[in-house]
This record gives structure tokens, sequence and C-alpha cells, in this order.
């Protein structure tokens, strides 16, 4: 049987990129963290879905979208806009195939992801 693709949703600033503070992302350039570029790249080439989110609003999307583009990060969909506290992934459990199926990754800010 065929492994479904997963999707993988990923912060940005702290996760991707070295945090910085809002009022500063168009003065600053963004630092990449290698770890969480490599690893979103296998991630890529597997050909499973990478959905960006961020709590940058919505008047910083093609800001955003220029770093993405110009430090070469993949992605699908980028979503915008979202809270700063806590965020929470749910998910239905198929009963007839074992697995979770929401699971959740945190890292310490600007460490990187791994692969």
């Amino acid at each position: 049987m065929k492994e479904k693709k997963r999707t993988y949703f990923v912060d940005i600033d702290g996760t991707i990129f070295k945090y910085r503070k809002f009022e500063t992302y168009k003065t600053t350039d963004a630092k990449v963290i290698i770890d969480s570029k490599m690893f979103l790249q296998q991630v890529r080439d597997q050909g499973h879905m990478i959905v960006l989110t961020t709590a940058r609003p919505e008047s910083l999307r093609e800001h955003t979208k220029h770093e993405l583009s110009l430090n070469n990060i993949p992605y699908n969909q980028l979503v915008m806009g979202i809270e700063r506290g806590p965020r929470y992934l749910i998910n239905d459990l198929d009963p007839n195939k074992p697995g979770e199926r929401a699971i959740a990754i945190n890292i310490t800010r600007d460490s990187g992801i791994k692969s």
C-alpha cells in the first residue's frame, strides 16, 4: 500500500528565519536557519505538502513571499495573520488505520528543524 503524503504546517519566524520583531522586517534581512531550509527541501523532494504559517499581518504578504523566494524556501501555501498564542492541530483518527493523524513538534526558537 502506497504511503499517503504528509502535510507540514511550519511557522516562519524563529523556525525558518531567525526571529525578528515585526517592525524590523522591512529594514533587516531575513537570516535563514540552514537546518530548517534543508529539512523543507527534503520534505518537498519527497512530495509532501508544506503550509507556512505566520502571525505576520496580511499587509506583509508580498514582502514575506519575496523573502521566501529570495532564500529559496519551498512551500505550497502561505497562511498569514494567525494569532501569536499557542497553535492547535486537530484531526480525526481513521478507525481502520493505525497511527496518529495530528502530530505536534515544538522546537527552541532559532534552533532549526532537525531531520
